[in-house]
């Protein structure tokens, strides 16, 4: 002791404290943009009524938004089980798939379907990226709104809002 110097700078010893996320705070994270998916979902499927003069019923919208919830109790009873990720595909997986054959179905319409299926891929590919994103997550999110308003915008700037009224 007495004749050696000790550097504390020069030290390797430290201490790193990481709380892991684990699948119900991953959840958690999920179920705050509950509303904005089922929205963004009934957004898609008003503007396909709107851009291609096909009639979607409230119970038709209704039993799609069902399915979403669905989707989040889906993923944390499968991420008890299973790890998140995985959980989260077979989660999406089974809600897209619904979702695309019940709108293929109901709109007798198989391109519109596919149409449906990309957006929601697209949507739920989104999610789980800003689930693993900690400190870009606000920033990709409110940059992924930005998108989505200026798409809506674009698609629907020739749209004679006052002719829907009058059943045009």
């Amino acid at each position: 002791w007495n004749n050696k110097n000790y550097h504390l700078s020069e030290s390797v010893f430290g201490l790193k404290l990481l709380m892991p996320v684990d699948t119900y705070q991953q959840t958690t994270r999920s179920i705050k943009y509950a509303i904005l998916f089922i929205l963004l979902t009934f957004l898609t499927f008003f503007l396909i009524e709107v851009l291609n003069r096909v009639k979607i019923h409230p119970i038709q919208y209704l039993l799609v938004g069902f399915s979403i919830v669905l989707f989040y109790l889906l993923l944390l009873s499968l991420s008890e089980h299973i790890n998140f990720d995985l959980s989260y595909i077979l989660s999406s997986i089974s809600i897209i798939g619904l979702v695309s054959l019940y709108t293929a179905s109901i709109l007798h319409k198989k391109a519109m379907a596919l149409l449906l299926l990309i957006v929601l891929t697209g949507l739920y590919v989104y999610l789980y990226v800003l689930l693993q994103l900690q400190d870009y997550s606000l920033l990709l999110g409110s940059t992924g709104l930005f998108l989505t308003l200026a798409s809506v915008m674009f698609l629907t700037r020739k749209v004679d809002w006052y002719a829907l009224k009058n059943g045009q």
